[in-house]
C-alpha cells in the first residue's frame, strides 16, 4: 500500500517542508493572537487579505502521505501547465505575477439545494485544513510529489447538498483574458471546464486545494483554489475555479472536447494505455537529473487501493 494513513501525531510539517525553511517561517508566527488549535479559515486573512507565499496557519497535520521526496518547492512553483498564462511551463510562473485572485467567489449551481454565490472564504470555513502529500502525474509523462493544503471536496459537498438527480460536478475556471493573457489565444475554447462523477468528487482523496508546501497558493498553480484528484493526470486538476455545477448527466470538459481521441472524461493514469503520441508507462520526476532512469508509472498512480472500486466492470482502454 502506497499511501500511509497515520494518526495526526505521526506526520509533522517539519517532514514535508525542508527542516530550515519550516523553523525560518514559523518562527514569523510566533506571537500571533488567535491561532491556537480549532481556528477556522474564514477566522483567518486568507485569500482576501493574504498573498502567495504567506503562510496558512494551523494545518492539521496530514493523514495522507507518499513515501517518497516532496519535489523541491522551486520545481512545483516554477514548472506548470496552465494555458490560461502561456503554453511554456516556465511561461505561467512569469506571467501570473500580476494576477490578483482575490476577492473570489465560486458559484454554486444545478441540482443542489444550496445554490448561491459564495465567498471563497464561506465555502472553505467550516472545514479545517489540512496538508496532504500526493504524486502528480501529468499526461506528458513527468510527474511531482507536492504536499498540497485543502479541505476535502467531499465535505464541501456534503455541505451544500446535492439532490438525487446529482451524478456529476462540473468544474469552471475563471474566463477573464485581460488577467489571463493565454485565453487571448484560441488554444481552447475558454472558459476551462473539467468534471468528476459524483462518487469519484465523495472519495476521501479528491481535495480543493488552497495552498502548498504550508503556503497561501500561488498564481501559477491555480490560486485561489483548484481540484487535486491524484490518481487522474493532472489536466483533470482544474484551477482557478469559480463555478461548481450538479448535474444528471456527464458535463463536457475542455481537453475531451478539443481533442476526444486523445483525452477521455475520465482520465485516470494507466500505463498500460498510451496516449496517440507517446507512451505513459514511465515517467520522469521533476527535478531528478536527466540522466536518471525514468520511473514506471503506476496504476491509477498508485492509489488503486482507495479508487480501483469505482471503476468495476469498466474497461478503462476505452473509458479512457
Amino acid at each position: 500500500m502506497l499511501i500511509k494513513h497515520k494518526s495526526p501525531s505521526d506526520v509533522r510539517s517539519s517532514e514535508i517542508t525542508p527542516r530550515e525553511m519550516f523553523f525560518d517561517r514559523r518562527s514569523l508566527l510566533k506571537g500571533a493572537a488567535g491561532l491556537s488549535g480549532g481556528v477556522l479559515l474564514g477566522a483567518l486573512p486568507f485569500p482576501g487579505g493574504a498573498r502567495a507565499g504567506a503562510m496558512l496557519p494551523d494545518v492539521a497535520e496530514s493523514l495522507y502521505k507518499v513515501d517518497e521526496t516532496p519535489t523541491p518547492f522551486e520545481h512545483v512553483t516554477g514548472y506548470n501547465n496552465f494555458y490560461e498564462f502561456g503554453t511554456g511551463k516556465e511561461d505561467p510562473a512569469e506571467n501570473a505575477r500580476k494576477f490578483n485572485p482575490k476577492p473570489w467567489s465560486v458559484v454554486i449551481d444545478g441540482e443542489v439545494e444550496k445554490a448561491a454565490r459564495y465567498d471563497l472564504e464561506d465555502l472553505i470555513s467550516p472545514h479545517r485544513l489540512e496538508e496532504r502529500t500526493y504524486r502528480f502525474r501529468c499526461v506528458e509523462a513527468w510527474s511531482m510529489v507536492v504536499p498540497w493544503v485543502g479541505v476535502p471536496l467531499a465535505d464541501v459537498i456534503k455541505r451544500l447538498g446535492p439532490t438525487s438527480r446529482a451524478k456529476y460536478v462540473a468544474f469552471e475556471t475563471l474566463l477573464d483574458p485581460d488577467r489571463m493573457p493565454g485565453q487571448r489565444r484560441a488554444l481552447l475554447d475558454w472558459p476551462y471546464l473539467e468534471g468528476l462523477r459524483m462518487d469519484e468528487a465523495m472519495n476521501p482523496l479528491s481535495l480543493l486545494v488552497v495552498g502548498l508546501y504550508g503556503e497561501v497558493l500561488p498564481n501559477q498553480n491555480g490560486a485561489p483554489v483548484r481540484l487535486m484528484v491524484p490518481w487522474k493526470y493532472g489536466f483533470k486538476a482544474i484551477k482557478s475555479i469559480v463555478r461548481m455545477s450538479f448535474t444528471e448527466t456527464m458535463p463536457p470538459t475542455s481537453w475531451n472536447r478539443s481533442s476526444p481521441h486523445e483525452y477521455g472524461f475520465y482520465a485516470n493514469v494507466n500505463p498500460q494505455v498510451s496516449h496517440p503520441r507517446w507512451s505513459q508507462a514511465r515517467e520522469r520526476r521533476i527535478g531528478d537529473s536527466f540522466f536518471s532512469p525514468k520511473r514506471e508509472t503506476l496504476m491509477f498512480n498508485g492509489y488503486g487501493e482507495e479508487v480501483a472500486g469505482l471503476y468495476a466492470g469498466m474497461d478503462l482502454a476505452r473509458n479512457y
